[in-house]
């Protein structure tokens, strides 16, 4: 299966990048599925058709679904929902909110990775294209794997193994003080079992052969800005970029002088688009003089983007994590376009490095050959933060 992942600030029309690449693939004989995981849907808009949480066929070999968090969670994580409802009603909130609070912070970031891997590996579809939340969501999404990996591996499972231990023990004295039971083994290992599957879906988001993003941007300094952030981010959690898409362009038959001053500006953030994200190919597509809602409008959008070409191929190979070895010293190199050194942030406990810029962190797990040996000096040459070791 081939898997983009489509994103972007919102508002700059990664929905419809999404839905028009579903059509051309659709169009060669692909059986394409587009699904929106933002919690924000608009797939449904743009297609102009109604769309629920199960694949709905739109025309021949193309599929679309909105992901919904309380069906998702009623569907793998039933047992944790019902425990959570029923604490947070033994703490006297009525049935109807104890249901909707059942679904915690984030839990919908997590539903749309296990949806993304459950479809990967039915293998029901040839392309699956996610049209995700905006950047900052996405990003998060990205790095669940990563983070829920430290989590699990430091908290999650020793206290799963205590509290298993001890309940028989404390459950008759803790249930009616606290009204309600301690968590059974089925609520103590729904967590686990969705771990499992996110740690998976890791070995496919870092394939660059299987999964690429493509960020849709727009020629705005604001948008450019995140854009350039988003994918020193997507460099840090080893996802690939493979294509940028620069949306909105304002045509050159457009004469008006009220466009003068917009047209200015955008050819001088164009030109900052393709220095900016180079090498990374460029696709630029005008503003039409319609919304992008229904398959009639998606069709134009479809032939200007993709023309001939099949947008399931991968446009650009980045490599963007690897280890060099030179004269017995071992260099980690990453590739991080566009960050200062003076905001990468590092430090080393045993056999995991953690590398921070901004809020954004990964904790990357050393090979052999790197976990026993300590960082000795770091520093940016042509976008590679190059970390010795020795």
């Amino acid at each position: 299966m081939r898997l983009i992942l489509m994103t972007g600030k919102g508002g700059v029309g990664k929905t419809s990048v999404a839905a028009a690449t579903g059509l051309r693939c659709a169009e060669l004989g692909y059986k394409t599925l587009v699904l929106s995981t933002d919690p924000a849907h608009s797939l449904a808009d743009s297609f102009d058709l109604e769309m629920g949480h199960e694949p709905r066929l739109v025309k021949p070999n193309l599929w679309g679904a909105e992901l919904d968090a309380l069906m998702e969670l009623e569907g793998n994580w039933g047992a944790v929902k019902r425990y959570i409802t029923q604490v947070l009603q033994a703490r006297g909130l009525e049935g109807v909110q104890a249901e909707e609070l059942a679904i915690l912070p984030g839990m919908d970031e997590i539903f749309g990775l296990v949806r993304m891997k459950r479809h990967y590996d039915e293998g029901d579809f040839d392309v699956l294209i996610i049209d995700s939340a905006p950047t900052g969501t996405a990003l998060r999404l990205l790095s669940l794997p990563e983070v829920s990996g430290w989590y699990m591996r430091r908290f999650y499972k020793p206290f799963q193994a205590v509290s298993v231990a001890l309940r028989p023990i404390v459950e008759p004295f803790f249930k009616p003080i606290a009204g309600f039971s301690l968590p059974n083994k089925e609520v103590m290992d729904a967590p686990y079992e969705f771990y499992q599957q996110i740690e998976g879906l890791e070995k496919i988001l870092t394939d660059n052969t299987l999964t690429s993003v493509r960020l849709v941007t727009n020629p705005e300094k604001m948008v450019i800005k995140e854009s350039l952030r988003a994918h020193s981010y997507l460099c840090l959690y080893n996802v690939a970029t493979d294509l940028i898409v620069a949306n909105r362009i304002i045509p050159e038959e457009v004469t008006d002088p009220f466009f003068k001053r917009w047209k200015e500006n955008q050819r001088q953030y164009r030109e900052e688009i393709h220095e900016n994200f180079s090498p990374l190919p460029v696709k630029e597509i005008p503003l039409f003089s319609e919304e992008m809602c229904g398959l009639p409008a998606l069709e134009r959008l479809k032939d200007l983007l993709y023309k001939d070409e099949d947008p399931s191929q991968v446009y650009y190979k980045e490599t963007t994590l690897k280890v060099v070895q030179v004269n017995n010293q071992y260099s980690l190199e990453l590739y991080l376009p566009g960050v200062p050194k003076e905001q990468v942030q590092l430090t080393k406990t045993g056999d995991e490095l953690n590398i921070r810029i901004g809020n954004h962190r990964r904790n990357l797990v050393l090979p052999q050959a790197l976990a026993a040996l300590q960082p000795s000096g770091a520093k940016m040459d042509e976008d590679y933060l190059k970390i010795k070791f020795s």
